[in-house]
């Protein structure tokens, strides 16, 4: 006889599997088919439900708190897109900085999660400090998002910053599907019990192999013509990062006694549920390729 817990199991996966089969041909659309200009407000939209949820994580739980929290997410980040240069985006000095920000503040944000719980003493008590830590995380994305986009753009290659934009998902997908199966199968050691118990080193070594055979793959069949000499180096980091993305995710989630940040995306929980990963690993890639090295 079927357990009632084996079959909200297969229940889930079932919508988590019709959810995708819809999902990602609309995500693949919207970054090789709009423009960057259009594919911003797409992004801006994403943006915003995020801050909707992380407004819970701030401790702001009324509805209406979580709505004009949403909305200033969204509304600042277009009055922003407005005075933005589609064409040049790297010369704005408030999308410099706040890739810069990416590169600080996931530094910090592992030292958090190694710590946890006792660095929550540091937060848990302050909405503006865990406001700033969603500010820190969504409004980079967006800045990472979009200089990925138009890498190539003005120069005539549509499609080069979508190509770059899949890669990066593509790394996080992968790392996400290899430490689940990796620490499925030999999981034993955890790797951050106090945050999310189901992840282990097995299984985070699992994710940076399977990263790196997309990472092989990618820089041999990819249509892109030149790739950047640190990409092996700034793509590990990123796979690192990405696991620490949702860790923080689970440590906020955790701290603030929510199971999902939603329940807007039927068998995935929320928006920042299914881009928490992507939160970290976009700013970051960008943020190192750009700032750091010797760009693309």
């Amino acid at each position: 006889m079927i357990s009632l817990s084996r079959l909200r199991e297969e229940m889930l996966l079932k919508y988590r599997l019709i959810t995708a089969i819809i999902l990602i041909p609309l995500v693949l659309l919207a970054m090789f088919m709009l423009a960057p200009a259009h594919f911003g407000w797409v992004v801006i939209a994403v943006c915003g439900l995020a801050g909707w949820e992380w407004a819970q994580f701030a401790g702001l739980k009324g509805a209406g708190q979580r709505i004009v929290t949403g909305v200033l997410f969204a509304a600042g980040l277009a009055a922003w897109q407005l005075t933005l240069d589609m064409n040049n985006l790297m010369a704005d000095a408030a999308v410099q900085i706040s890739l810069w920000a990416a590169l600080v503040w996931w530094v910090c944000a592992v030292l958090l999660v190694i710590s946890f719980p006792k660095s929550a003493a540091l937060w848990k008590d302050s909405v503006i400090i865990r406001l700033i830590f969603g500010v820190v995380t969504i409004v980079p994305f967006y800045s990472g998002m979009m200089v990925l986009r138009t890498q190539g753009y003005a120069g005539g290659d549509v499609y080069q910053g979508a190509w770059w934009l899949l890669y990066v998902m593509l790394l996080v997908w992968a790392a996400d599907s290899g430490a689940y199966a990796f620490g499925r199968l030999l999981g034993k050691h955890k790797m951050a019990p106090r945050v999310s118990p189901g992840k282990t080193l097995e299984g985070l070594a699992g994710g940076l192999i399977t990263a790196g055979l997309v990472s092989w793959l990618f820089s041999h069949y990819s249509p892109l013509q030149t790739l950047p000499e640190n990409l092996i180096i700034v793509s590990v980091i990123v796979v690192l990062i990405s696991v620490f993305g949702d860790l923080t995710e689970s440590m906020f989630k955790r701290q603030s006694g929510v199971k999902d940040s939603s329940q807007l995306i039927p068998g995935h929980g929320g928006v920042m549920d299914r881009i928490d990963s992507l939160t970290a690993a976009v700013p970051v890639f960008a943020g190192l390729i750009l700032l750091v090295f010797s760009g693309f």
